[in-house]
Order: structure tokens, then C-alpha cells, then sequence
């Protein structure tokens, strides 16, 4: 028998599949592979539309000069990645093999600030990037074994002779840049609020803030980002690594070759993509507001249904005295969608002692080289679905999550002895917890 629904009752149900659709598309977003490349709730069309214009610049593959537009050309001539997104995959971490840069422990007058591995043609790349592993075993509580890595990173084939300044190289994974914007808007007074220098409550925890100066504001900020927190904001991060990174010349950091030192003169002669359009530089400040305003719109994902066995565990063995879970975004943010948002970082955005198994020679601001920003955990359980690898710590050292825990030292060692002393179930418990973050 054929039934005949009403036009009213037919739209009705159509109405509810199409809702049905979009739940499952959103909820694939949440946990797929564009899980951190979302933007803010609440943003207007007109800030939607800059975001897009943002993230087309983010990817966007720098070309070395003179190119046919000059809106692409300026690359290098030393670099070490083409677009901010080789390095940043699907707006998440780097891979070891293609997401690291070594730093020098001081600036070096040939090399400068960081080994460029990449370089136009006519021009010599400054050497090649090389690491060795050693093993270590870790038994935990129940016998089982974990292996670390311990990294030893030198460079080969150098270009320019040996390297003058002395010291441990520094490895650098490009990080998550999802929800910076958020943890730019919260108050500085609120992260201080936390900080605890001289471990006057006696809890073994003294978190501190690294103080560093801000070019984009020309002044002393709090540092935020990096994973030393040697940024004090987006505008910051964005405009060092597009010098050192991909050798673009910018409002902030206008030297058109980069970081090529005047003892690289080929380098320096180079061709180089400075242009009248962009007032003589590579980016325009228009551009670099764009790129800004990118990772201030893109949103942290939302965590997933937490066990709160794990949760309980987290708390109890003191992962949670420098991973903070909540933090407030300040009310007067220029950006609305920005404005009072309860946020889960897990993180105080602060200083701290690591032990020297994570220690290097390199000081930033006022961090030493065992001092490391609290990273965030917010997306970590999306990591290997959005990147597709593991590899996590400054230089992707740990293969698990397992691993990470177990390289804390210092002001971490206590929370690290009592994970590797759980039972095995409650070691589960505790990262399937982490995995839903």
C-alpha cells in the first residue's frame, strides 16, 4: 500500500536527517583529521573570511626571488621549510624528520641563530641535520620495560667551517598552533597568579614566568609561546620563525636575507623578494596581520568523553600542579569571540624545572636550559589521528605518552615515580584519560 505523507510531515523529516548529517559531520571534525584547524565560535563573517585569508597564507609555499608575483617570492635564501604548514602539519606538530630546527646555544657569527638545512640555488645550505640515539630502559612497577631515547643531534657537511659558539645543540618540534589566541587573551595577572619562584608553599612545585621582549609592542612582556615561552605573543612567534624559518623579511624582523650573517656574503647577494608592494619587505604588515589573526581564530578542540578514574589519577599523583585544567580569557579582548571563554589548556604557562635528562645550553629570555613552558595537553589524544605519529616532548624524543611521563625530571620526578608506580590497570586508566584531552 502506498502511504502519502503530507508536504508538512515530508519537510519535517527531512529536516531532521539534515540535522542528523551535520551532528555527524561536526562530530567527525571534532576527532578527524581537521580537528585543529577549526575557528572560533562566534566569530562574524567578516573575521570568518579573514581567517580563511589567513590559513591560505599559512599554507601558502614560499618561492625563492625573483618569481613571477611577488607575492610569493622571498624565500630564503637559507630556510629550513617553504610554508609555515610543512612544518605544522594540519595546524599540529611536526614530524622529527621534517617539523625540527636546531638552534645554537648562542647566536654564532657565521651560522646565527639556528642551522638553516635548506637553501636556494647558487647558495650553500648550511649543513645537514644528524641524530643518534641512545637507549635507556625504564622497569616500571609491574616489570614492564619502557625504552627511552636519548638524542644526540650534530650537524654534518657544514658550509662555512666549523661552528665557534660551544655548547648542545637545541632541537625544536614545531608545535601545535591551535588555540593560541586563546592563550593569549588570558590575563597575564592570571597566570601570574600561579607562579611560585621560590616554592614558598614547600609543594615542590615553583613555576615561574619568563619575562622577554616583545618587538611587536616594544617593551617586556610575560612570554607565552615557544616551547621555552621566549614569545610574548602571536604577532612575535609568527614574525621570528618567518625570518629564521622560511627567511622572509617582515615588519619585525626586516632583514631581507634572513638569518644569513655578513660572513655568508653569497647569501647576503642573493636575490631577494623585497618588494615596493610590500614596503620594501617580503610580508607586508597587512600580510603579517593576516597570518596573526589566523592562529587567533583557530579554536582548541574539544576534549572527548574523559573517564573520571583517570581523571582522578591525573590529579592525585600531582600532574596537575603545572598542568593546570582551567584558565579564564580576559573580557576586554579586541576579538569578542575571545572574550571570557572558559578554557582547558592543562597548563600554567609557566617556567619549570625539568631535570637535566631535558636540559640544554640554550637560555632564552629569562629560561634556563632546564627550565621548559608546561606544554598544553589539550588535543594530545588527537595527535596521531590529526598528525599521524607520536613523537612528542621539544625534540619528539618520546614515542608515547608513556615515554613523555617518564622523561620528566626535577620538579616533575615526583609525578614521574608515581606513575611508574601504579598498577598497570591504573597506568591505562590514567592515559586513556591524557588520550581524551
Amino acid at each position: 500500500m502506498l502511504v502519502r505523507r503530507s508536504p508538512r510531515i515530508t519537510r519535517s523529516i527531512v529536516a531532521v536527517l539534515a540535522a542528523l548529517v551535520v551532528v555527524g559531520i561536526q562530530g567527525a571534525v571534532a576527532a578527524g583529521p581537521d580537528a585543529f584547524s577549526q575557528p572560533l565560535a562566534g566569530l562574524s563573517d567578516h573575521d570568518r573570511a579573514t581567517v580563511h585569508l589567513g590559513n591560505s597564507l599559512f599554507r601558502k609555499s614560499w618561492r625563492p626571488a625573483p618569481s613571477e608575483t611577488t607575492a610569493s617570492d622571498g624565500l630564503g635564501p637559507l630556510y629550513n621549510a617553504r610554508a609555515c604548514a610543512d612544518c605544522h602539519v594540519g595546524d599540529g606538530r611536526g614530524h622529527p624528520d621534517n617539523g625540527l630546527i636546531l638552534k645554537l646555544p648562542a647566536r654564532d657569527p657565521v651560522y646565527g641563530a639556528q642551522i638553516q638545512d635548506k637553501a636556494v640555488a647558487g647558495v650553500k645550505a648550511e649543513g645537514r641535520i644528524a641524530v643518534t640515539y641512545r637507549e635507556q630502559k625504564v622497569v616500571l612497577s609491574d616489570g614492564e620495560v619502557v625504552r627511552l631515547r636519548q638524542p644526540e643531534y650534530r650537524v654534518v657537511d657544514l658550509a662555512y667551517g666549523p661552528i665557534s659558539v660551544k655548547g648542545r645543540l637545541s632541537p625544536r618540534l614545531a608545535p601545535p598552533v591551535f588555540g593560541l589566541g586563546l592563550l593569549e587573551a588570558v590575563d597575564a595577572a592570571e597566570i601570574l597568579a600561579y607562579a611560585d619562584p621560590e616554592d614558598q608553599d614547600g609543594d615542590g612545585i615553583s613555576g615561574r614566568a619568563n619575562r622577554v621582549r616583545s618587538e611587536a609592542h616594544g617593551d617586556t612582556r610575560l612570554g607565552r609561546f615557544g616551547w621555552k615561552a621566549e614569545q610574548a605573543t602571536i604577532a612575535d612567534q609568527n614574525a621570528v620563525a618567518l625570518l629564521n624559518d622560511i627567511g622572509i623579511g617582515n615588519p619585525l624582523y626586516p632583514a631581507l636575507w634572513g638569518d644569513c650573517t655578513f660572513a655568508q656574503t653569497g647569501c647576503r647577494q642573493a636575490p631577494h623578494g623585497g618588494s615596493e608592494r610590500h614596503g620594501g619587505l617580503e610580508v607586508s604588515a597587512k600580510v603579517a596581520r593576516h597570518l596573526t589573526f589566523y592562529l587567533q581564530g583557530l579554536d582548541a578542540p574539544a576534549a572527548r568523553e574523559a573517564r573520571e578514574a583517570g581523571a582522578q589519577l591525573f590529579r592525585r599523583i600531582g600532574c596537575a600542579a603545572c598542568h593546570r585544567a582551567e584558565m579564564r580569557t580576559g573580557a576586554d579582548h579586541p576579538l569578542a569571540a575571545l572574550r571570557g571563554r572558559k578554557i582547558r589548556p592543562y597548563s600554567d604557562m609557566l617556567l619549570h624545572d625539568m631535570g637535566e635528562g631535558l636540559s640544554d645550553d640554550l637560555a632564552e629570555g629569562e629560561a634556563t636550559g632546564r627550565e621548559w613552558r608546561t606544554a598544553p595537553l589539550w588535543g594530545i589524544g588527537l595527535t596521531e589521528v590529526v598528525n599521524g605519529n607520536t613523537y612528542y616532548l621539544h625534540d619528539g624524543r618520546a614515542r608515547s605518552l608513556t615515554e613523555a611521563i617518564l622523561w620528566h625530571g626535577g620538579e616533575g620526578a615526583a609525578a614521574r615515580d608515581k606513575f611508574r608506580s601504579l598498577s598497570a590497570a591504573a597506568r591505562a586508566e590514567l592515559l586513556e584519560f591524557l588520550r581524551s584531552l
